[in-house]
Parts: C-alpha cells; sequence; structure tokens
C-alpha cells in the first residue's frame, strides 16, 4: 500500500482537528436535562460519594436496570476532573468520536482510504448519531462496543486474512461484546450473534463458525463480562430475575415500561436520523446485497504446498468467500427489525445500525459519479432550507411548562443551523459540480455535524424548563444535610446531582418500584404519611407541581415557597 502524500496526510490531521473541537467543545454547554442526563449523571456520583462501586443506586434507591460500565467511566470521569457536565456526558461523547476512527478504520481496511474517509464523515454528521453521542446516555456506549464487534468480525473474516490476523480480530470481536453486555445487557450479545446465525443460514456458509474461536473467545467474553454479574448477584439476591427476566424478555415482550410505539415509529427516525444522507442511503441499501465484487472478495485459490512457507490466508481454507456488504445488510436490517417489533420503543434504541449504514454508503460513495452525488444530494439543499423557513414556527410547541419565550429563542438557534445546513449544502453541490467529489462529501459532512451541534447547543434555551439546575441554584442556601427534603408526587431526575444529595420519595414510585420493594423504609407512600411527616420535622424542604402547593395551600399545610419554574415549586417548612 503505498503511502499518502504529505498534503494529504496534513488534510486529514486538518479535518482531525475539525472534528475533536466541534464534537467535544460543546459537552459542557449545556446544563443536564430529564430524565436521562440526570439519572445517568446520578449514580455515577452515588457511586463516588458513597465508595460502593457494586451496587449502582438512584437516589439511593437500588438500581438494577442497567450494568455498570458507564457509571464506571462517568464515576471515574468525577474522580478525575470532578463533577460538570463535560464529566457526566464524557463516556457518550468519547466512544461517539472512537465509534467514528472505528468505522474510518475498517472502511479503509477493507475497502480503501476513499471509503474509510467517507464512512467516518457519514457517521460523524449522522443527526441521530450526533445528537445521542452529546447526551448523557447509555446507547452510545453500547453501539461503541457492538460497533467494534462488528468491525472486528468483518476484518476478521474477510478473505485475505491469515490465521493470525482472524484469531486476532476475533479476540477483539469477543472483548467488544462483552464490553457492549457490561454496557446495556444482553442485547450486547444477541443481537450480533443473530446477525451472524442469519447470515450463515442465507449464504449457507457453516465453515464460518469454525473460524469464530469459540473456546477462547467465550473464555474471554466471560472473564470481562461475568465477574460484575456474578458480585451484584451475591451482594443482591434479587439482581439475577430482575435484571435479566424483568428488564430483558418483559421489556421486549410487554408494554411494562410504557414506551409502546407503531411497529413502525422506527421508520421516520431513521429517515431524520441519517440526514444528510438519506437519498445516498437508499441507492446504497439497493445495491449493497450484490455489491461485495470479485476483486474485493477474490475466489478460492489452490491450498500452498506443504513447506512452501507460505502463510496460509482465509480465502484459501474455505470455498464460501465472506461478503461484507451483505452482511452489514444484515446487520442492519435484523436490528432495525428486532426493535420494530418490541413493545419497548426509545429513538436511540436503533443506533447501533449506523455505523453499519456508515459503511455502507461510505463504499457507494466510493462507486458514486459526481453527476449522479449531484442530483442525489440536490434534495438535501432543499430540505435545508425548509428547515429554514419553518424553523420560526418552532413556537408552536409551547405549553404551560415551556413557555412561548423559550421556544421564540430556540427558534432562533434553529433557523443559524439551518442556515449553515444550507450553505453547507450549495457549497457541497458547487464542489460536486467541479468535480470535486471529496471537497464535496466533506463540506456535506461539516454541514451537517454543524447543524446538528447547533440544533443540540441551542436547546439550551428549553433548560429553564428540562433542567433543575436553576431552581437548585435558589434553593442552595436553605440546604441543610440533616434537613429532610421531600419529592412529592414527583421525581426530578436532575436534581439530586446538583443539590449533591438524594430526596424522599413521596406517593411516587416510577423506574424505582423495584428498589424500593427492598428498602421500603426510603420512601413515603402516601400524601398522608408526607403531611404527618411535615408536621413532626422543625424544617424541611419538598419540591411538587404547582397543583400540588395548592392543594395542600387549601388543606392549610404551612409552606413558604422558596423557588419555582414553570414544572416545579420548592418550599419549606416556615
Amino acid at each position: 500500500m503505498t503511502s499518502s502524500p504529505p498534503s494529504a496526510q496534513r488534510g486529514l490531521m486538518l479535518l482531525l482537528a475539525a472534528l475533536l473541537l466541534i464534537w467535544f467543545g460543546t459537552i459542557n454547554y449545556r446544563h443536564l436535562v430529564k430524565p436521562d442526563e440526570g439519572r445517568y449523571a446520578e449514580i455515577p456520583r452515588e457511586m463516588v460519594a458513597s465508595g460502593d462501586w457494586l451496587t449502582p443506586r438512584l437516589n439511593n434507591i437500588k438500581y438494577f436496570e442497567k450494568p455498570a460500565l458507564q457509571y464506571w467511566a462517568t464515576a471515574g470521569a468525577y474522580e478525575l476532573f470532578g463533577e460538570h457536565h463535560w464529566t457526566a456526558r464524557l463516556w457518550g461523547a468519547l466512544t461517539g468520536f472512537l465509534g467514528i476512527a472505528m468505522t474510518y478504520f475498517a472502511g479503509r481496511r477493507l475497502w480503501g482510504a476513499d471509503a474509510g474517509l467517507y464512512a467516518a464523515a457519514v457517521l460523524a454528521s449522522s443527526l441521530l448519531y450526533v445528537l445521542i453521542g452529546h447526551i448523557n446516555t447509555l446507547d452510545m456506549g453500547v453501539t461503541f462496543f457492538m460497533g467494534l464487534s462488528m468491525a472486528g468480525f468483518l476484518l476478521a473474516q474477510r478473505a485475505d486474512a491469515n490465521a493470525g490476523e482472524n484469531r486476532r480480530w476475533m479476540h477483539v470481536v469477543w472483548a467488544g461484546l462483552a464490553f457492549s453486555v457490561l454496557s446495556k445487557g444482553l442485547i450486547g450479545l444477541v443481537l450480533p450473534g443473530a446477525a451472524l446465525v442469519l447470515y450463515t443460514l442465507i449464504q449457507r456458509d457453516w465453515a464460518l463458525w469454525k473460524r469464530l474461536h469459540m473456546v477462547n473467545g467465550l473464555a474471554l467474553f466471560l472473564l470481562i463480562s461475568a465477574p460484575w454479574f456474578i458480585a451484584v448477584s451475591i451482594a443482591n439476591p434479587e439482581f439475577f430475575h430482575f435484571f435479566f427476566i424483568h428488564e430483558h424478555f418483559e421489556r421486549f415482550l410487554t408494554k411494562v415500561h410504557h414506551r409502546y410505539q407503531p411497529w413502525w415509529s422506527f421508520i421516520p427516525i431513521l429517515l431524520l436520523g441519517i440526514l444528510p444522507w438519506i437519498t445516498v442511503m437508499f441507492d446504497a441499501l439497493a445495491r449493497a446485497w450484490n455489491g461485495d465484487s470479485a476483486e474485493q472478495n477474490p475466489l478460492p485459490r489452490p491450498l500452498p504446498l506443504a513447506g512452501e512457507g507460505a502463510e496460509v490466508s482465509l480465502r484459501d481454507i474455505h470455498s464460501k468467500t465472506f461478503r461484507p456488504q451483505r452482511f452489514l445488510l444484515i446487520w442492519s436490517g435484523f436490528i432495525f427489525l428486532f426493535f420494530s417489533i418490541s413493545d419497548s420503543k426509545l429513538p436511540s434504541y436503533i443506533l447501533p445500525i449506523f455505523p453499519a449504514l456508515a459503511l455502507l454508503i461510505g463504499v457507494r460513495l466510493t462507486k458514486i459519479s459526481a453527476r449522479t452525488l449531484f442530483w442525489m444530494m440536490a434534495p438535501i439543499a432543499v430540505l435545508a432550507g425548509i428547515a429554514f423557513l419553518l424553523s420560526p414556527f418552532a413556537v408552536t410547541f409551547a405549553s404551560k411548562e415551556v413557555p412561548v419565550e423559550l421556544y421564540r429563542e430556540y427558534a432562533v438557534w434553529l433557523a443559524a443551523a439551518s442556515a449553515i445546513w444550507l450553505a453547507g449544502s450549495l457549497a457541497g453541490l458547487y464542489l460536486v459540480r467541479r468535480k470535486r467529489v471529496t471537497a464535496g462529501i466533506i463540506a456535506f459532512a461539516l454541514s451537517g455535524l454543524i447543524f446538528a451541534q447547533t440544533v443540540l447547543s441551542g436547546h439550551e434555551s428549553l433548560s429553564p424548563s428540562n433542567s433543575a439546575w436553576r431552581i437548585a441554584q435558589q434553593i442552595q442556601p436553605y440546604l441543610r444535610p440533616e434537613a429532610p427534603f421531600y419529592s412529592v408526587g414527583m421525581y426530578e431526575q436532575t436534581l439530586p446531582f446538583y443539590i449533591k444529595r438524594s430526596v424522599t420519595l413521596v406517593a411516587f414510585q416510577d423506574e424505582m418500584e423495584f428498589g424500593l420493594t427492598q428498602e421500603p423504609d426510603k420512601w413515603l407512600p402516601t400524601i398522608a404519611e408526607f403531611e404527618q411527616a411535615w408536621h413532626k420535622q422543625p424544617y424541611a424542604l419538598a419540591i411538587m407541581t404547582p397543583d400540588l402547593y395548592q392543594q395542600f395551600k387549601t388543606s392549610g399545610l404551612p409552606m413558604q415557597i422558596i423557588a419555582q419554574d414553570t414544572r416545579r415549586m420548592v418550599v419549606k417548612k416556615p
């Protein structure tokens, strides 16, 4: 392989520097918003505060919905750098960035430097991938490790991989699966495994299973993933049933988490989430099934004679040629279908298909003529223009909880984001028309990345209603370590992180229901019990909705308002 010229290397370094600046430059800008960002910032904070890194707790209540890997990573960031917005979001941003680098590496090794660059550009600018990479949730971590397993599998099974490369990359696959399970549970193993089964059934490539290094791989998988599950089950005997039965089978098969959406709900999420590459995606998917050319996957050749000293490659020992694009298509299609038929749906669930889609799109971009690419991307410029024209209508989403004044400010951000997207799309079209395809693709990607970042940064305009940061600042003078703080009929996910303490739930369980059944002394089940406790306390604080406050005021419960916003009121006992 010839090395890139110095000018090309300098260009890649400049692109990398720009990506680093744009990708990590905003993770401290926004306040944490409910629910995920507060939850996944608070659990690691409580680990650090208590010193117990084995049993996850939310609001000082056992919380077994997810494994501990991201909690550990965030808690480690708190210990090293302090408790900040950026350290709370660091794991998601870091794994998102590493996913882009991994996609570049895999694409380059499999299909060449241009394919690697284009695939990385696609992933780094896809709307859903950028948004989730900068929100504190668990989906980016599991996406990275599942993507690492996927990329390792492609590299291990490629036709020109020798036995040593196959072994090393399959060990990467098994380690990636283990970390996937530690990130979000059994889906980190089940989904890749099902994609592999489907591929081998369709291709009838039974010899593929001989190259998985099952014995060593399973040993490595268990060595990484099993210790925490064993230790937490010993410390908490109730963990096993809740985590493996309730959180996996019941979540998938029932509406227990109240996240039911129609089967087709992920279709618009995918179409919006893959922007600005939606048109190229359709073309790439249509061609992926037969996209692996004979040049990329040579036919089997005779085995070398004994003593020749040549290292045997995979194409020498099996008759079926591995089809990487077909595998990526099966991977994407199965995961998309799996979550579509599930009774529990959140937009971020389909994120693990995005690295696979980026690779398919990246390969396709290397084969599209400048003229074809121009006409494929022209509708994207039109969409950007429509987004700019519609941005003032964001105010129609205003409500009592999120007033119109906040949406007017957000509309300015949306207009700026759409203008950047439109300008970048027009620049990309101009460059492609001039047959400067790589420069045009980079222009499309940069404008898409900056568009997504601006949309997300502008969401800070709505934080007075979606984050407890401001109300936490107002009540700081009233906080006393020994005084109880009640959360009545609600749980504000971001409040405990900002006030650095837990609250006592009143007449509210939600996702902490299981933990409260294990430790029932940590809450007050009824409003009547709260009223009795309030009367007994010499000093106490409580947070509640404005409607509940009016109810207590009418009944004569002594309360003094010390802070409030459109959603919440904080009172103290006078």
